[in-house]
């Protein structure tokens, strides 16, 4: 099984849902859930797959402090992914996947990258 299916196929069940109220110390993510295709002690967010800024994004399962279920949005073929909001720890260490265009210089959609912050905050103290 390739990374793709693996990621679409596999919905991560073994974190517990949050009781009540907002988890202290924590900031709230949220999107589909999947298990990491190779790590089980992290996971994989896909934020707003729908939204403005859509995201893939790697956490720690220890630092997640808490998960709420969300509305699951239906799509046209009747398909629905479970959404899920989750409250990571303040201070934990996260991973963005930001997609870019293999170009010199690199071309990121919606704007600059990493990439591009870090060659221009190098040059501003050069």
């Amino acid at each position: 099984m390739g990374f793709i299916e693996q990621l679409e196929e596999e919905p991560l069940s073994e974190v517990v849902r949050y009781r009540s109220g907002k988890p202290k110390e924590a900031v709230a993510f949220t999107g589909t859930i999947r298990k990491h295709p190779y790590d089980e002690g992290k996971c994989i967010l896909f934020a707003e797959p729908a939204g403005s800024e859509p995201a893939i994004l790697e956490f720690r399962k220890d630092d997640i402090a808490a998960v709420e279920e969300q509305p699951s949005p239906v799509d046209e073929t009747g398909h629905s992914r479970p959404v899920m909001k989750l409250w990571i720890r303040r201070g934990s260490l996260g991973i963005r996947y930001e997609p870019f265009e293999v170009e010199e210089p690199l071309r990121f959609p919606g704007g600059a990258g990493l990439h591009d912050k870090v060659m221009s905050s190098a040059r501003a103290r050069a």
